[in-house]
């Protein structure tokens, strides 16, 4: 780690102890932000910005949307301009100051907050950004702090098209949940990356609008997509000129497809660890080292069929109940559900304890493709999870292991989400998108000529997320209109509300004003009893969107769950009062 990464590093670390508002302006500083444009708030409160900047509690500003009474406090930190900018003593540039200056435009205001809670959601974190932004002319960004963990909030706009006076609040970014006091490697890259030094190396900005411009593209998400994928094929080229795979008499395959399949599984595996579902240690080399005999990083190739694989098959595609490892019977060498290789691994129950942490996942990704019929010297190897004939596979330590190449030192680099972005609030990190678009365009980057025929063979194809987007929302809208008959009887009008009530642009619009009582609370009533079904739900895309959608519409029409409480409570009653007649 450079200099500036670890400086950093120690201004995440003093966030421990002290004041919140010294600790974000020392932030702040080490990244190259200063001013000594500043507001003393008094009291550091929601009243006392109210109150110091004169905001109402209108349509300019939502009480209980920024939801106030987790504050626990609010600093302004300072006003950046141009004038800093261009004064600004890392860009060898003399240093200037002043006072506040409300009706300057192109400028920052850097505010932070500290919340009672520990854990918020992104959506949460966005709706307070987004209420504090709405009586500004200029973007607010916002550090919190929440339990151990910062989350730093920043939110688009552009000139509203109708009235210039206005901004239009667009997406809002999040870089979530810093833990402060071990920050993620990619957390510190990401900052580094907004600092004022590196943005200018390598953007070369001249003013505000274009430093502007720098910090949209480098928090750019799917710049970030791109950026990981380059990296992660180049690792693919590798993989497959190292590793060796089994062939057999039924079916033979390319070395890519194998490493494809690697990757899928890992790269799923990578994000359901964010939740603490995989234990961290079966990644860490040092770990490793102390588990497997004989481990060595450069010349050794145990670490692939000895965890990855007894992870894979006997973990995640087996009960929990029946995890153990294989008695070398004729019966366990063809269950792919035991645990195999006790005889490379130094504590076989310590291992096992690590796979505890694991879920059983119902899926085919974690399927074991040999195939016990089609040979006598033990099946048709694909995957080559056996005891007896490993040396059929050979995938060496230093692909997931090199300080330099290694597939995880790639990984860590990088913060993963299992949530999902949308169209008007997302996390600076990769979500779970991103297993669509790798496999898809590896699929066809390994063999451009057939590529496309391989995806139609296997129904590989990913939906960009603007396509998912219309078509969930045209599926909703037909079944909701299906279900819920407008008051007024018009079906076209109808139809143009539920579109309104599920578009993405109009997410923070009251929705009130275009539903009465009656319609309200029977579309909440329709929306629960919807049922999704996806055959063919591959990762998950239109399963999310859905919910992504209806999180969206009950949002809107039922901000505060009265609704949806009151029609869970009416349906337990009545599943109460059917079992006690029935029990009569």
């Amino acid at each position: 780690m450079n200099e500036p990464k670890k400086k950093i590093e120690r201004a995440l670390h003093q966030f421990a102890n002290g004041n919140l508002a010294d600790n974000a302006k020392h932030l702040l500083n080490v990244l190259g932000y200063r001013s000594e444009r500043t507001m003393q708030l008094d009291p550091n409160t929601p009243e006392g910005v109210l109150s110091a900047f004169e905001i109402e509690d209108d349509d300019r500003f939502i009480p209980n949307r920024a939801l106030i009474e987790e504050w626990e406090s609010v600093d302004l930190l300072f006003q950046l301009t141009e004038e800093e900018i261009s004064n600004n003593p890392n860009l060898e540039i003399p240093f200037g100051g002043g006072g506040i200056d409300e009706a300057r435009m192109e400028s920052y205001l850097f505010f932070a907050i500290k919340l009672s809670g520990d854990h918020y959601t992104r959506t949460q974190l966005s709706q307070i950004t987004r209420e504090i932004n709405k009586p500004f002319d200029m973007p607010a960004m916002i550090l919190f702090q929440h339990g151990e963990s910062l989350t730093f909030a920043v939110i688009d706009r552009r000139l509203n098209k109708v009235d210039e006076s206005k901004d239009v609040l667009l997406k809002a970014t999040l870089i979530k949940d810093i833990n402060f006091t071990n920050p993620h490697r990619a957390h510190i890259d990401i900052l580094f990356d907004l600092s004022i030094v590196e943005l200018h190396e390598t953007y070369g900005f001249g003013n505000f609008d274009q430093l502007h411009e720098a910090w949209r593209q480098t928090l750019d998400t799917e710049l970030l997509n791109r950026q990981f994928y380059e990296k992660l094929f180049d690792w693919f080229e590798w993989a497959v000129d190292e590793a060796k795979f089994p062939k057999n008499e039924k079916r033979t395959l390319k070395p890519e497809e194998h490493v494809i399949r690697l990757i899928t599984r890992l790269l799923f595996v990578w994000f359901i660890k964010e939740k603490g579902l995989v234990a961290d240690e079966l990644f860490n080399e040092s770990q490793i080292a102390s588990l497997l005999k004989d481990y060595d990083r450069e010349t050794g190739d145990s670490y692939y069929r000895a965890v990855l694989q007894n992870l894979f098959f006997a973990t995640l595609n087996t009960e929990i109940g029946e995890r153990r490892f294989s008695k070398r019977t004729n019966s366990d060498h063809r269950n792919f559900s035991v645990y195999r290789y006790r005889d490379q691994i130094c504590d076989p129950e310590k291992l096992r304890a690590l796979f505890g942490k694991s879920p059983f996942i119902n899926g085919g990704l974690f399927d074991c493709l040999d195939d016990f019929e089609a040979t006598r010297d033990g099946g048709s190897r694909i995957d080559c999870f056996s005891d007896r004939h490993f040396k059929k596979l050979r995938i060496p330590n230093h692909l997931f292991f090199d300080e330099d190449r290694g597939l995880f030192s790639l990984l860590t680099h990088y913060k993963f989400t299992v949530e999902e972005n949308t169209p008007i609030e997302q996390e600076v990190a990769l979500d779970p998108e991103l297993l669509g678009k790798v496999f898809e365009n590896l699929l066809a980057a390994y063999n451009p000529e057939t590529g496309v025929t391989a995806r139609k063979q296997t129904g590989s194809y990913y939906t960009p997320r603007t396509i998912v987007d219309y078509m969930v929302e045209e599926a909703l809208v037909a079944a909701l209109a299906e279900r819920v008959k407008p008051t007024d009887g018009d079906a076209e009008f109808w139809n143009e509300r539920l579109h309104y009530l599920l578009d993405y642009a109009k997410a923070f619009d009251d929705a009130s004003e275009w539903f009465d009582g009656r319609e309200s609370d029977e579309v909440v009533r329709g929306i629960s009893e919807l049922k999704v079904l996806d055959p063919a739900v591959g990762s998950g895309a239109f399963p999310m969107g859905v919910l992504h959608k209806l999180t969206l519409a009950l949002r809107r029409l039922d901000p505060d769950n009265i609704r949806w409480e009151k029609l869970q409570k009416e349906r337990a009653g009545q599943k109460a009062t059917a079992a006690f007649e029935t029990t009569d």
